[in-house]
């Protein structure tokens, strides 16, 4: 059989181009069907692309690190069949006239994909020699930057799990400036873009590709911005009770296997203030009749999450539907999905109300920009203690800020404050949550 040729799909969110991250392949090697040829990055996920042919790699026509359009030829396949599925309609997966057919990742069940020779990172955190751990948590601890050697296994046969990989990065996060590196630091793969495209000697000064999810956020903050008018109010809390509520889940035995902090009776406080002002959960929308406001009367609840690959708002459907310890698992599978850069591009659509938690990063308020289609995002800030003054008399305290931005075409003033005071008061008191 001639050379066949693959050529970037759309692989089913609509992009018009992706960067090639890594090739799975090299030439010469034997690939079968559905084994995993290259992962990509588009402007919401890193997918595998799977072949859609059997054979022997010829050429790799592009370079890790560029940025490719769809349909565009990326490797050459020969001497063998393509597969006997047919291809997806919107995947231009071979030359016209040629099979194709594999179901593309994302489209089928993982388990019909089969990983081949994966790269060795550039830039290892340690090599780990010893420590017992499945592939996909060797390459979330070199994500995180976390060294596999120094994390405690908590597995059932001695080995490394996802969750002991996130402990000790959140662990490790808290000490990040304890330690001041020296100038420059520039990356040498940006010293050696800079050096291709031009005769750079000054390396002070580092020049960074928007690409990727970088360049969907810029574009989506900025439509945002200048497309909705912003309007911000914040209050302070007492949340001593919330931190007791989450002790107590904490030690009780129908969460032993779920991670529980505050985030989670924030998110049920959200929930529950939606229900009383609906308009927070409401989206305006331009349309050939004139605008109008569309109000959901369920939650598809984005969680912004700071991840390696940048900032990603997936969101958990019908959360209103949940209960605690069912929310409580959703946060947390969304939030491992996301620091993975596995995050599907359904799960990143549709959202109808966004909490940024910046109190991770010890921040007390902000004003967050509000994610499109939607027109009010919440800001949990730190958590902390403070003298506050209870029955006249000024004790410790655990306080936190509430914070949110709306969209004041659709949400006025009172609406805005009662959502916020609605959900500060879910704070003090979660027992409101029992009705």
């Amino acid at each position: 059989m001639s050379d066949q040729t693959f050529h970037l799909p759309d692989v089913g969110e609509g992009l018009t181009e992706a960067e090639i991250v890594s090739w799975r392949v090299a030439p010469g090697d034997t690939v079968d069907v559905n084994d995993v040829l290259v992962e990509i990055e588009t402007a919401k996920s890193l997918v595998e692309l799977p072949s859609p042919f059997a054979g022997t790699v010829g050429e790799l026509l592009v370079a890790e690190g560029a940025t490719v359009d769809v349909g565009a030829a990326i490797i050459t396949i020969s001497g063998g069949q393509d597969a006997a599925a047919p291809a997806s309609p919107a995947a231009p997966a071979a030359d016209a006239g040629e099979g194709s057919g594999s179901v593309l990742v994302g489209y089928g069940s993982a388990e019909q994909v089969h990983s081949r020779r994966r790269k060795p990172a550039e830039k290892p955190v340690a090599a780990s020699v010893g420590v017992v751990a499945k592939p996909p948590i060797r390459k979330l601890a070199r994500d995180l930057g976390v060294d596999l050697a120094s994390v405690v296994p908590s597995g059932p046969a001695g080995e490394v799990t996802r969750e002991d990989v996130v402990a000790h990065a959140s662990q490790a996060s808290v000490f990040r400036n304890i330690e001041t590196p020296e100038w420059p630091e520039v990356r040498e793969e940006t010293i050696a873009v800079a050096a291709a495209v031009s005769e750079v000697d000054d390396v002070r000064v580092e020049s960074i590709p928007v690409r990727g999810v970088r360049k969907a956020t810029a574009s989506a903050m900025t439509s945002s911005a200048y497309s909705a008018p912003h309007v911000s109010v914040w209050t302070d809390v007492d949340a001593t009770r919330t931190m007791e509520l989450v002790k107590r889940l904490k030690a009780s035995p129908d969460f032993a296997d779920i991670k529980v902090s505050p985030l989670l009776i924030m998110a049920r406080a959200v929930i529950w203030a939606v229900r009383r002002t609906p308009m927070v959960n409401a989206a305006w929308v331009e349309g050939d009749d004139g605008a109008q406001i569309s109000v959901r009367h369920y939650v598809n609840l984005g969680i912004a999450a700071a991840t390696p690959r940048g900032l990603l708002v997936p969101n958990i459907k019908d959360a209103q539907d949940l209960s605690m310890r069912d929310l409580a698992r959703a946060l947390e599978k969304l939030t491992l999905t996301a620091r993975e850069g596995r995050t599907a591009p359904a799960d990143q659509q549709g959202g109808t109300i966004t909490i940024t938690n910046i109190g991770v990063f010890g921040m007390d308020a902000g004003t967050p920009i509000i994610n499109p289609g939607e027109s009010g995002i919440v800001a949990l800030g730190t958590i902390r203690q403070k003298p506050w003054v209870v029955d006249g008399e000024v004790r410790p305290r655990w306080v936190t800020t509430v914070a949110g931005s709306f969209d004041h075409r659709v949400i006025d003033g009172d609406g805005m404050s009662r959502f916020i005071a609605d959900v500060a008061a879910v704070l003090e008191e979660p027992a409101l949550l029992v009705e």
